[in-house]
This record gives C-alpha cells, structure tokens and sequence, in this order.
C-alpha cells in the first residue's frame, strides 16, 4: 500500500503484526472448542493463552528458515508452551486459520468503511438540504439542457451512495464465512462441532460447504462492492471538476491557506483532489479482474489467489477507506457559487426553456411536428444572432404574448422538488 494513502485505523488492520495476533485468536477458538467437547484437557486453553508468544522478529526468522509462514507461525507461538502445545494446530491446515483471520479482518474492513459511509451520507444529507431550491443548469451530453436545483444533483449523490452502503452491509454477511474443516474441507481430522463452536466464538458463520479454503467468490463480490463505490465517489469528483472550470466555475474544490496550485502559473486553484479520487477510482477497478480470476483454483485449491491477495484486499480497503474520508472533507468544503449557477441558466438567451416552449405551443393547438419546428427555428436564430428567445417569441408568435413570461421562468422546474425529497424522508438520519 503507498503509505501517502494509507489512513488509521484501517491501515494498523493490516499489520503483519495483527495479522499473526488474529492467527493466535483462531487457534485459541479452536482449543476452546475442543475442550468444550472433551477432546483436550480442561485448562489447556488458558495455559495456551498464557505461554503464546507474538515475537515478530523471530517468526521473519523462522519463516525464512521454513519457506511456511503458517510453519513458523506455529513454532513461534508455541516456543513457551507446554504440554498444552500437543493441542495446538491439532487437526487444521493452514487456510482454516489464515482464510478464518482473513475473514475477521475483512469484517472489521467492512465496519470501517460503513462507518465512514455513514458520515459522508449525513453530509450529503446536508448539503442537498441545503442546496434544496439553488438553481442551476442540467447538462446531457456536456450541454445545457434544463434548470433543475444542485440540492438534486447532490440528492443524486445520496441516494447512489445510500444503495452503496446497503449494498457493502450486504458484502459483509456475504465476507463473514470462516471454515475448521481441515485438508480438504471434509472435516475428517476435525469434527464439525469444532468449527461451529469456534467460528461462533470469532462471530463468524461456518461455510456451508468448503474446499480447503473459503471460496473466492467471497472475496470477488466484496471487491467488486468496494470498486462500485469507489465509482460513486469517481461520479461526484467528476462533477465537481466539470463545474469548476474556468468558464463554468459553479462549484470549487477547498483551496486551503498556504496552499499552491502550479509552480509556475500562481493563480492556478487546480482540482488536485477530485482528479486524485478519479485517479484512485481506476485503481480499485483493475483489482476487480484480480478477485475474479482468483475465484478459480485448482481442485481443492492452490495458492495463486494468495499472492495475488495480499496486495489486491489490503490496497482496496485502504484505498476506499482515503477515498471516503477526502470526499466528506471535499463536501462539506465544497464551495458553491449560487450566482454564477443562476448566470448561467441565461447564457443561451432562454434556448434551456424550448420544451416549456414547444408544449405551450401544442396546449394552444399545434401538432407536435409543427411545435417542433417553430421552436428550434427560433433557436437556431437565436444561436446565430445572440437574440433572447423570450423577446423573439413576444415579437413573432402572436398566439403565446400573454404566456410568454411565465414560461421563461426558472421556478417552474421547482415545482416536484419537494416531492422528490420526500422519497428520502427518514434516511438521512444513517
């Protein structure tokens, strides 16, 4: 992971050290179990718990002496123990502890994450509130269409992000799989109880079925859950960037004291951020293909999901994890220019109200076609000559002069926002 976007407390989930702490609380689980059925002597456990030894210095030795990391993992943990030491590992394979901790540590991932999605949905929240009734320009295809509000562009935002974070809530049931079931995943060298037990201890689910890991669809649906919200937030940037061009300037990234825009042309105030969120968005992307193609294993398995995996998990949560928090900061810095908005609706001389425009012309009995024509005739005069199409429909169509002001009025399409917002009534309280 590039330490620049490596943010706590999601970054200390992914320490080598945490990594082998969470190894040690699967096999003390699987001890516990068991003992619980009789298997090992009561108080083994405790004993176990008591002479486990975390020396992270020794387990790089013994790892590059074995070649195993589970290998040495076990000699590390065990080096102060003693009889209870026989019971240690007794029965598992390496996945029923690494793909277990795996799963615990996602889990935790996932809660992060939905964590901070939930403060990002409040200030989306706000901001949409906020920006309820601000009028401003649509735009299909780059170009001017019709006013509507930014409350409702950002209302937008809420609503992908709100089926975002449901979706993510979905993927952590989906990731909260662990398996006990040994070699092979027939659970001949550990009964089945144990692994209920344990995982039940650990707040994990026992796979129903297995192989000697946890499938990999798993893990592919998680990541691809992560990279849709990634694009959400790649969707919002992308926006803001548009709107802060020069030639638009609507809206505006924070531009904080002291900071700099260009080494060599001062004025610059660029969209560094919003670019670095699109930037990051095409990274969480390309992991994607890598969780798919690591779903298919030979046989029972083999490891090419594994080194493929200890990039792809940790840099997709880290990853998300900086993204949502630089996007709450770049919303509820977000700067927004209500006058240049409103400015802006006029910029075409009145061509955004043409379909206001055409239907008043078929409420006064034209046929469509007719309507059509007129008006788009009128607007490419108007695009030609700089005329106010208001002011050409007052001159040249007798049958709308009483009309002719209201339907260049921009509250017009105010008129079902509040409908709209009603939709979300109760939401916004995530």
């Amino acid at each position: 992971m590039v330490e620049r976007y490596a943010l706590s407390p999601m970054k200390e989930l992914w320490d080598q050290r945490t990594t082998l702490e969470r190894w040690l609380e699967v096999e003390l689980a699987v001890m516990q179990a068991y003992e619980e059925i009789g298997m090992i002597p009561q108080g083994a456990t405790d004993q176990a718990r008591k002479n486990a030894k975390i020396d992270f210095e020794l387990f790089k030795e013994l790892e590059k002496e074995t070649d195993h990391e589970v290998i040495a993992f076990v000699k590390m943990a065990t080096r102060n123990m003693k009889e209870e030491a026989r019971f240690f590992h007794y029965g598992l394979t390496s996945s029923d502890v690494i793909d277990t901790a795996l799963s615990l540590t996602l889990v935790k991932a996932c809660d992060i994450l939905l964590d901070e999605m939930r403060k990002l949905l409040k200030v989306l929240w706000e901001l949409a509130v906020q920006h309820k009734y601000t009028l401003t320009i649509g735009r299909t295809h780059g170009v001017h269409a019709e006013p509507t509000t930014f409350g409702l562009k950002v209302l937008n935002w809420y609503a992908e992000t709100q089926r975002n974070y449901e979706r993510l809530s979905f993927a952590k049931e989906q990731i909260s799989f662990g398996k006990i079931s040994g070699a092979v995943g027939n659970y001949a060298n550990v009964p089945p109880e144990i692994e209920e037990f344990a995982l039940s201890k650990l707040g994990l689910k026992p796979a129903p079925v297995s192989s000697q890991i946890v499938n990999r669809d798993h893990h592919g649906f998680l990541t691809m859950n992560l990279a849709l919200i990634a694009a959400g937030i790649e969707r919002i940037a992308t926006e803001i960037r548009h709107l802060q061009k020069t030639e638009v300037l609507e809206a505006q990234e924070p531009f904080k004291e002291g900071q700099k825009g260009s080494s060599a042309m001062p004025h610059k105030q660029n969209p560094i951020l919003c670019e670095r969120l699109c930037g990051l968005s095409r990274i969480m992307r390309s992991f994607v293909s890598t969780a798919i193609e690591n779903i298919v294993l030979w046989h029972e398995r083999d490891i090419s999901h594994s080194s493929a995996e200890r990039y792809i998990l940790p840099d997709a949560t880290q990853t998300l994890h900086y993204m949502l928090v630089k996007t709450k900061y770049l919303l509820e810095n977000l700067v927004v220019y209500k006058d240049k908005m409103l400015k802006n609706i006029h910029l075409t001389h009145g061509l955004v109200y043409s379909q206001r425009l055409m239907l008043a012309l078929i409420d006064k009995g034209l046929s469509r076609n007719q309507a059509y024509d007129l008006v788009q005739s009128l607007s490419l005069r108007c695009w030609q000559t700089g005329e106010d199409l208001k002011d050409l429909v007052k001159k040249e169509v007798s049958i709308l002069q009483e009309e002719a002001d209201s339907i260049f009025e921009p509250s017009y399409y105010l008129k079902y926002v509040d409908e709209i917002y009603k939709r979300f009534q109760g939401e916004c309280s995530q």
